[in-house]
């Protein structure tokens, strides 16, 4: 299979966590319904360096957190308190609105690494109720020397508990050294995030700090590692609705954007609260909102 296309990641901070944002960019702005894909870290905990995120509000979006090394806390507007490890995922659907941090669990020493993916959730589900889920063992399967994780969806023959609500998949793969074809839905198109090491696909070398992009057709991938690799392989089927971005807001509009963060601004109860010790973030508005009409 070739390479459809390798994209940069763009350096970008979430509070003190410097980040690599894989997407969007200007290249490649979702793959299925993903619509955001940060690599976070490898940083290291200090007393002074907690990379706490403080409270702040998503819509029309599903948060799929994964970690290779630490820990995190996940507090919500639900009253959900959910500590999460490496190979364990947290699953928070937002719908019409929801509140949450990611807090350090006490942790001064050690790394923080992992990623954190948006999955752009349908008119079906998108103005629905928020829900968070949390899954403490998904499912795994050898693959030669390796091992594949199902993070979310259905691949290799697995099926995670933690579902998406639009088709889409997110697998971890820890490759050992060799040529490894993992399989793919060939209705899907799908992309590569390596998180340790290099891999080699399509005659191209992929490393930390870009996606490779495949295009929807093939139903294998063949993964050349020359001394072993961590990568997230992800995929789903191209989203058939328009989606706008800004700040942490995925909608259909600047309108409904602007609905969502007056009722954020003004506490009106569409976002509820989170019991943390941080301050909730505060944002300047969109750029379009002092032109409603």
């Amino acid at each position: 299979m070739s390479v459809a296309q390798i994209t940069p990641a763009r350096a970008s901070l979430v509070g003190e966590l410097a980040v690599r944002r894989a997407l969007p960019t200007r290249g490649r702005r979702t793959v299925g319904p993903w619509c955001f894909l940060d690599h976070l870290g490898p940083a290291t905990y200090r007393d002074d360096l907690r990379y706490d995120v403080a409270p702040h509000p998503h819509i029309g979006l599903q948060t799929v957190t994964w970690l290779l090394e630490g820990a995190m806390v996940h507090r919500d507007s639900l009253g959900s308190e959910q500590l999460i490890r490496p190979g364990q995922v947290n699953l928070m659907s937002s719908g019409d609105g929801v509140v949450h941090s990611e807090e350090n669990p006490g942790l001064n020493r050690g790394e923080l690494h992992g990623v954190q993916l948006w999955l752009a959730q349908p008119d079906a589900t998108r103005h629905g109720a928020a829900a968070f889920a949390h899954v403490e063992d998904p499912p795994r399967l050898e693959v030669g020397d390796g091992l594949a994780t199902l993070v979310v969806g259905a691949a290799m023959g697995m099926a995670s508990p933690a579902r998406p609500d639009a088709e889409g998949v997110a697998l971890e793969l820890r490759l050992a050294r060799g040529t490894r074809a993992v399989a793919l839905e060939p209705a899907f198109e799908h992309a590569l995030l390596v998180c340790e090491g290099e891999v080699v696909l399509g005659g191209e070398a992929v490393a930390p700090g870009s996606l490779a992009y495949l295009e929807p057709g093939a139903d294998e991938v063949e993964l050349v590692t020359h001394e072993g690799a961590v990568a997230l392989l992800i995929g789903g089927a191209p989203f058939p609705e328009t989606v706008v971005m800004w700040w942490n807001f995925v909608a259909r509009s600047h309108e409904e954007i602007a609905r969502a963060y007056e009722a954020y601004l003004k506490h009106d109860g569409r976002f509820g609260e989170v019991d943390s010790a941080l301050a909730r973030l505060e944002v300047a508005p969109p750029p379009w909102f002092g032109s409603r009409r």
